[in-house]
């Protein structure tokens, strides 16, 4: 007994480099959500801007959406923020935005520079919405079908390619649906 003494560390670092050398392989762009086809969380918080009326998930209902949470700190927001735009001037697609974990002021100002894509922006300062959706960093984008259940959700920037690939698809489908 005396003598598996010394291999109790050596034992213990493995287990723990197995584990760490596993966990350094998943991605998390590609981490299913528990909220794909379920309710999106109920939710009802201030409006980036200050301004009367604030935001909810109620806002989604009735119309297919793209809700995406960003920050003004976060350089895979600044990726994809023409995507959004462009998304935007074609219309046809709602998109709301969650200004998440930054202060009200950044997110402004950090709009009015590079302009909304959004019809309605949340400020979600303490991170509490963004731990209902499961979201596990900026930026992400769920789509919203018209009952408000979550379609998809994409972790990471919204590049042209994800969205030929993963969304046009969805979205199209979505929209044709009645």
């Amino acid at each position: 007994m005396r003598r598996l003494v010394p291999l109790v560390p050596v034992l213990v670092f493995a287990v723990l480099a197995i584990g760490l050398g596993i966990s350094l392989t998943n991605d998390p762009r590609k981490m299913p959500s528990l909220l794909v086809d379920k309710a999106l969380p109920a939710f009802a918080m201030a409006s980036l801007d200050g301004g009367g009326g604030g935001f909810s998930s109620a806002d989604l209902k009735g119309k297919v959406s793209l809700l995406n949470i960003f920050a003004s700190w976060c350089p895979g927001c600044r990726v994809e923020h023409p995507m959004l735009m462009q998304l935007a001037g074609k219309g046809g697609l709602s998109i709301y935005g969650i200004n998440w974990k930054d202060s009200p002021r950044n997110g402004e100002r950090w709009l009015k520079a590079n302009q909304s894509p959004y019809a309605r922006v949340g400020f979600d300062g303490s991170g509490r919405v963004g731990i209902d959706l499961g979201v596990t960093g900026v930026p992400e984008t769920f789509l919203v079908d018209r009952s408000g259940r979550v379609r998809y959700r994409h972790a990471g920037p919204l590049t042209d390619d994800v969205w030929r690939e993963i969304f046009e698809p969805l979205v199209a489908r979505l929209l044709a649906e009645s």
